[in-house]
This record gives structure tokens, C-alpha cells and sequence, in this order.
């Protein structure tokens, strides 16, 4: 089984730092779950821009997955009235 490398943006890092629990745990389980599997059930390509979105109640993570190299990187991530802008 492949595993992946997951890097996260600083803008990230800083947005996951302002999530309160019950979200926090289930956003990070499931960015630390794209190193084993970078195509989670519900899993979305997007549309207009390049990677992939999955979403943790009513927040989404939006990554690129670089294949060549075995790498997630995430590079977006917030509640969903303001990720799309």
C-alpha cells in the first residue's frame, strides 16, 4: 500500500488553529486519513480550478494529490459559506 506524504498550507495551519471541538479532531483524522487514502468516499474533483474537496461537516478541504511524487497537499481549507469566494 502506497502512503502518502500530506503537507499543509500556512493559511491552513492557521484556520485549523481557530476550529473548536468537535471539528477540529474529525478535520485533522481526516486530512491525516488522505495519506492512506487520497480518494476518500465522497471525495470530489473540482471544477473551474485544479484538486480535490472533501468535506467534514459543514467544513471543506480542498488538496492537489502529485502522484509522481506521492504527495497531498492541502491548500485550501474553511467553512463552506466561505471557501468558494
Amino acid at each position: 500500500m502506497r502512503t502518502y506524504q500530506v503537507t499543509l498550507k500556512k493559511r491552513v495551519l492557521k484556520t485549523l488553529e481557530e476550529i473548536d471541538e468537535p471539528y477540529f479532531s474529525s478535520i485533522k483524522n481526516a486530512i491525516y486519513g488522505l495519506a492512506t487514502n487520497p480518494r476518500p468516499p465522497g471525495y470530489k474533483k473540482l471544477k473551474g480550478r485544479d484538486g480535490y474537496r472533501i468535506r467534514v461537516a459543514n467544513y471543506r478541504i480542498i488538496y492537489d494529490i502529485l502522484e509522481e511524487v506521492l504527495l497531498v497537499e492541502v491548500i485550501e481549507m474553511g467553512h463552506s459559506k466561505d471557501i468558494y469566494d
